[in-house]
């Protein structure tokens, strides 16, 4: 498959009143066009960092963002973003928040009917086309990620980034825009990056898992490819005893070998606080 995206010995360090916070440590990650890729870990590991530096957002301490052979140095209409919090503007109809994202990017492109049937065609996309004309207080949670997530796609990024998207649903709700989610992917081919911390969303939806170590310093741990076939029916998979190893595998990175890697580098330190200090006692 065909590299998109390369993000290459990415450190992150930033500056706090008591000194510099190393918040990632070599990143190396390569994902493929078409790919769904999550990043999994513990609160605090980096996941957002990682995802806000390859949106353009946060520009890297050292190492850099490769999509498609252009160094990503700030944010551009190729990567979308898609945050927790929907983020629509509340005195505009859901088409009306759609349309800005549209003609910010297509308004020298497209006339106007061109327009109105692209926002039509994408809010048609996440199932939102017969609220297109109301405004987010007269939604639901769940509708209104719709209309974000139609916002970014309407843009037709390279990458659809999301930020833990269904964090703030209910349970059934979060199943139903998993499932509208898959859809979509199988029919635009969407290169996704994904944060998530829910173990079967991320067996349920990607290609690969990246699992994160904690910080700081947080690194890619582990990277767990998911050769699920697609199309994936979440009542089906309950009983699928590879989907259950996988869960297994991410789970056990989680709680079990994330505690050996921790426990390896406070040994490492320990040693190195030995060292230093044997050091300093010889030259005193």
């Amino acid at each position: 498959m065909t590299t998109v995206l390369e993000i290459t010995k990415v450190d992150m360090v930033f500056p706090t009143p008591k000194g510099p916070f190393t918040a990632l440590k070599e990143i190396d990650l390569k994902i493929a066009k078409g790919e769904f890729v999550s990043l999994i870990g513990h609160s605090g590991c980096g996941k957002s960092t990682v995802l806000n530096i390859v949106a353009g957002l946060y520009t890297a301490s050292t190492g850099g963002v490769v999509l498609n052979g252009k160094e990503v140095l700030e944010p551009g209409p190729e990567r979308a973003v898609v945050f927790q919090n929907h983020s629509l503007l509340p005195w505009l109809t859901a088409y009306q928040n759609v349309e800005l994202a549209v003609k910010q990017v297509f308004g020298r492109k497209k006339n106007k009917q061109e327009i109105q049937e692209w926002i039509e065609y994408n809010l048609k996309l996440v199932h939102m086309d017969h609220a297109m004309h109301k405004r987010p207080d007269e939604i639901s949670g769940g509708m209104k990620q719709r209309v974000g997530i139609a916002r970014a796609l309407s843009m037709q990024p390279e990458i659809l980034l999301m930020d833990e998207p269904f964090g703030a649903l209910d349970a059934l709700t979060r199943a139903h825009m998993q499932d509208s989610l898959m859809e979509i992917q199988s029919e635009l081919k969407n290169t996704v990056i994904m944060i998530t911390h829910d173990v079967d969303e991320a067996v349920l939806l990607s290609d690969r898992i990246v699992m994160m170590t904690n910080g700081p310093a947080a690194t890619i741990g582990e990277i767990l490819n998911i050769n699920l076939e697609r199309p994936r029916d979440r009542l089906a998979l309950a009983e699928d005893p590879e989907y259950t190893h996988l869960r297994s595998e991410v789970l056990k990175f989680l709680y079990e070998k994330q505690r050996k890697i921790e426990n390896i580098t406070q040994h490492k330190d320990n040693t190195d606080s030995k060292k230093n200090s044997r050091s300093s006692n010889a030259a005193a």
